[in-house]
């Protein structure tokens, strides 16, 4: 395996590579270099000064992983990466003592003044009536982004004796009172809070989150601290209001535009400016570094990283209830893409019995996705890209869930669906896995590597001459299932066998009486 360090990180980070892989340093290359060299990689360590665009990915043919030595990936294309199967992963959790710690910096310099106190004493001067500042102790702190680094902040506060107000759509009401703060709607915390602090990445939904009505909103003496990103705050909204007495002050470590040259808020003094630090110490830049190549270790020991942001996240108890049909999972794909000849129109996956109650099942039906594409295309196909893949194939992908399972603990139903046709089957995992109902058809078979299929006519003599026609061509039946719907109607033979059908025999077995259907499946 070979790594590529195109951005300077520490050390250590280095040193833990060497342990697993081919280690390149090169962080000073270029855009043009990179596109010319990265197929040789296995993968990739970044910071935000390299590139990585979709010319450069759609070359990254041997590429697995790329990791980012920080906070956002905005330098590194995740839709090409998506489409191209490569991880994507981050190192968030290296910076959140960072970045809570600086933002406590940043609530208690603008608060009292420190930074333009600094400056005046610099200057000679001794104006302590100036810089009457205000306590942290009994105000409320309004925090909007509850993750990571906004709950290290609210630890933080308590501390100092603040209470907490909270908005954050995705943070369960059970998991705020555990936390302690009150968890209420953006307007509520803008309205009461006397020190607001943004933790929320920017999207397009939380571009200008805080403008002009949202500070029209707030208390007069209240101070905006953001550490997030640039862009979540209107800058022009915010001198506005700073200018005109509507808010006491803020303090910003971040931009819409860096660095940011001729800015307006360099005129007033109740601003507190950082050039986008807040990351930036020598345990962070460690951290991040070391979480960056152990992610990349874990893909070439052939693991799934834990800050992998092109995947579904599933927390570890949730994994370990859906590891087990993961196997289970892409052999029902495989089955179904060699027993579909037409265009998959729409997929239909239901699971049923204890599957049903996992509150996210979004990685078997990747799982099932890959077995199928995989299978049907000449390209990779894994659980990043699958999904994908579905969707530029015009695949309709339904989930469901059905709570019956019968005597099964659980089972996966999956129906694919053409413009002429449908082929659908069950699986269910026990001790191993095992296959129990093809269409309409009950079976109890357990996928093997090759297998054999037939759909005949239910009358004596049929599964006799499908065997022997085997035989005579020394292919050796290890495992035999058979299910019909009627008596005297239609039968499948599901057979595990000990090398690959041949397709001349598929053809000479699909000329004998009786015999529909002949396909051979290779899991």
């Amino acid at each position: 395996m070979k790594v590529l360090i195109a951005d300077s990180i520490d050390e250590e980070g280095i040193d833990n590579l060497k342990e697993v892989a081919e280690v390149v340093v090169d962080t000073k290359i270029s855009h043009e270099d990179l596109i010319k060299t990265i197929s040789e990689y296995d993968g990739i360590i970044v910071r935000s000064r390299t590139k990585l665009t979709k010319d450069i990915i759609d070359k990254a043919d041997n590429l697995k992983i790329i990791a980012r030595a920080g906070v956002g990936v905005d330098n590194v294309d995740l839709n090409a990466a998506t489409d191209k199967g490569i991880m994507v992963v981050n190192t968030a959790e290296s910076t959140t003592i960072t970045v809570a710690e600086y933002t406590m910096g940043l609530i208690l310099a603008v608060a009292r003044k420190i930074s333009i106190a600094d400056k005046s004493v610099k200057e000679g001067k001794w104006e302590k009536s100036n810089f009457l500042g205000t306590e942290l102790r009994n105000k409320t702190l309004g925090v909007v982004g509850m993750g990571r680094i906004g709950s290290q902040v609210v630890s933080r506060c308590k501390a100092f004796e603040m209470d907490a107000i909270v908005y954050d759509p995705y943070l369960q009401e059970k998991v705020a009172e555990e936390m302690g703060v009150e968890l209420t709607d953006l307007e509520t915390v803008l309205s009461e809070a006397d020190i607001i602090t943004i933790h929320v990445p920017l999207t397009p939904q939380t571009k200008h989150l805080i403008s002009e009505k949202e500070l029209k909103l707030m208390k007069s003496n209240v101070f905006i601290v953001n550490c997030a990103r640039g862009g979540i705050i209107d800058e022009e909204a915010l001198y506005n209001a700073l200018k005109n007495g509507e808010i006491a002050g803020t303090a910003l470590d971040v931009y819409e535009n860096e660095p940011p040259e001729g800015n307006k808020l360099f005129e007033l003094d109740n601003v507190v400016l950082s050039p986008h630090v807040a990351a930036s110490t020598m345990e962070a830049q460690r951290d991040a570094a070391i979480i960056a190549a152990d992610e990349v270790t874990q893909v070439f020991k052939g693991k799934t990283p834990k800050n992998v942001l092109n995947l579904p996240i599933v927390d570890p108890v949730t994994f370990q209830k859906l590891k087990p049909y993961f196997k289970l999972s892409e052999k029902l794909g495989k089955f179904i893409s060699q027993f579909v000849n037409d265009k998959i129109k729409t997929l239909e996956v239901v699971y049923c019995g204890e599957l049903s109650e996992i509150e996210n099942q979004e990685m078997l039906t990747r799982t099932i996705l890959k077995g199928i594409l995989g299978t049907m295309l000449n390209r990779p196909v894994n659980t990043i890209n699958a999904l994908s893949i579905a969707k530029s194939r015009d695949i309709n992908v339904v989930v469901g869930r059905q709570c019956n399972a019968e005597t099964y603990d659980s089972i996966i139903r999956v129906k694919a669906s053409t413009d002429d046709d449908s082929f659908t089957i069950e699986g269910t995992q026990m001790y191993e896995s095992r296959i129990i109902k093809i269409n309409d058809y009950r079976v109890d078979v357990k996928p093997e590597e090759n297998m054999f299929l037939a759909r005949y006519r239910d009358v004596p003599g049929s599964i006799g001459t499908i065997g022997s026609k085997l035989g005579e061509h020394n292919i050796n039946v290890g495992i035999m299932q058979v299910g019909r719907d009627i008596k005297g109607g239609q039968a499948i033979m599901v057979l595990t066998v000990d090398n690959p059908v041949p397709n001349e025999v598929v053809k000479e077995l699909e000329k004998l009486d009786n015999v529909y259907e002949a396909v051979p499946i290779t899991l």
